[in-house]
């Protein structure tokens, strides 16, 4: 509406820079907001084609949004002025030049020679709207048990996907919670140097004092928060977790405010009114010397927040996932594609391990090394490159939609004043 109404009276570069500028920084709001899902975002489209994007390593997706705005916004004035020779080079030039620049990245790029770690990722393609179901806890339990010990010896990471296991724990207890206990137990009779990364559900009390906004109460009137997680168990002592920061709306995130508005129209049924607890990205979880981020399913859509487990060292990142919920439609394979425009922003190797859907390894350069497809049961090994290096956008974020906020404002400000210099001139 911003861009109708300049065009209509205002000068048309001004016009398509708040076009472009008012989309990206549109587009940058709704990463940040509590409503957000980012599949929409145009940037994001490019992830079944990473040879054509390798410079997203500078730019991260909001410079495919760009690429994609101008490129329309110049072959439409091309075709205008079809006769105009100039305006054809301009419009080829900008869709062609960020191509061949790729192309030249993509056949170019080495990984950095820092080694590699031996990567088992587990799918046990259980039936996820059966997963919580009373009387099966147990058999789930024995099958991911088995699985882990069917993982090869010389793994350094077994990855097992989101919330997998069919309790919720008390992390006040979780170093002696059964399952760990037994995990330990297997790979210690295996002789196992490997660290399990698991999904998890977990759950952390409050004091009154310290209730967090999204903190329910207990029948008890205790404070808590129900966290999705990542553990990193192996046979020491330390055992690292990650709580879930980027939620899916309105299966774990229902924002808080929504309640607080509505209050007065919400009854009580005995349910849970609210949503899970926010984390942030990280921490890093260290084993045997190797840092691994260990991002969980709908975070692998935020190239920024996948940024922070590599700003907290991670130099591979291991993602939990459990994409069973679409059945077998293109929404697993869309999820996994996604990773690998993370793979090429940050230049990370990734393993990913659904519940079902697509498990998998993806290189530095975004290329698909191994996979494992719908309602397929099994274990993949491969090794996953490591690398310590930041690249530009893992610096600095994304800097394009913070640039495009303040473009918009301006963009804004010079045409109230453009229009009242107009008004100024003909009322003289």
């Amino acid at each position: 509406m911003l861009f109708h109404t300049v065009s209509k009276k205002g000068p048309k570069a001004l016009a398509y820079t708040l076009l472009v500028s008012g989309w990206i920084a549109t587009e940058y709001w709704y990463t940040t907001g509590d409503f957000s899902w980012p599949w929409l975002l145009l940037g994001n489209g490019f992830s079944h084609e990473v040879w054509a994007v390798q410079w997203y390593e500078y730019t991260g997706i909001f410079g495919g949004t760009l690429w994609v705005l101008l490129s329309n916004i110049l072959l439409y004035e091309a075709w205008r002025r079809r006769r105009d020779a100039k305006a054809w080079t301009w419009a080829g030039a900008v869709v062609l030049l960020p191509i061949l620049v790729s192309l030249g990245i993509f056949w170019s790029y080495e990984a950095p020679d820092e080694g590699s770690v031996t990567v088992s990722v587990v799918q046990p393609n259980i039936d996820c709207y059966d997963k919580f179901a009373a009387g099966t806890e147990q058999m789930q339990e024995r099958l991911l048990l088995s699985m882990i010990e069917e993982a090869p010896a010389g793994s350094d990471f077994i990855v097992l996907p989101e919330t997998v296991w069919p309790y919720a724990y008390d992390e006040r207890y979780l170093p002696q919670a059964p399952v760990v206990t037994k995990i330990r137990e297997i790979l210690r009779e295996k002789s196992s140097g490997a660290m399990i990364v698991t999904g998890a559900e977990t759950i952390v009390y409050y004091p009154p004092e310290e209730q967090t906004e999204t903190a329910r109460q207990n029948e008890r009137g205790a404070f808590y928060d129900k966290f999705n997680s990542t553990l990193g168990i192996d046979t020491t002592a330390c055992l690292p977790i990650h709580h879930k920061g980027r939620l899916v709306i309105g299966v774990e995130s229902t924002p808080t405010w929504i309640f607080k508005a509505l209050k007065f129209l919400v009854i009580d049924l005995g349910g849970t009114v609210g949503q899970l607890g926010v984390g942030e990205p990280g921490p890093a979880f260290v084993h045997n010397g190797v840092s691994v981020g260990t991002p969980i399913c709908y975070e692998g859509l935020y190239g920024n927040f996948y940024g922070g487990f590599v700003r907290e060292g991670a130099r591979a990142l291991l993602i939990s996932s459990n994409d069973g919920w679409w059945g077998d439609t293109p929404g697993h394979k869309h999820l996994f594609s996604i990773a690998r425009l993370r793979a090429v922003e940050h230049r990370r190797a990734i393993a990913r391990s659904a519940n079902t859907g697509t498990s998998g390894f993806i290189d530095t350069r975004g290329d698909v090394q191994q996979k494992l497809g719908w309602d397929r049961r099994g274990i993949l090994t491969g090794e996953v490159e490591l690398n310590s290096e930041l690249t530009f956008y893992t610096r600095y974020g994304d800097y394009l939609g913070r640039i495009s906020e303040l473009l918009m404002g301006l963009c804004i400000l010079y045409y109230i004043a453009y229009r009242i210099k107009k008004k100024n001139h003909l009322v003289k």
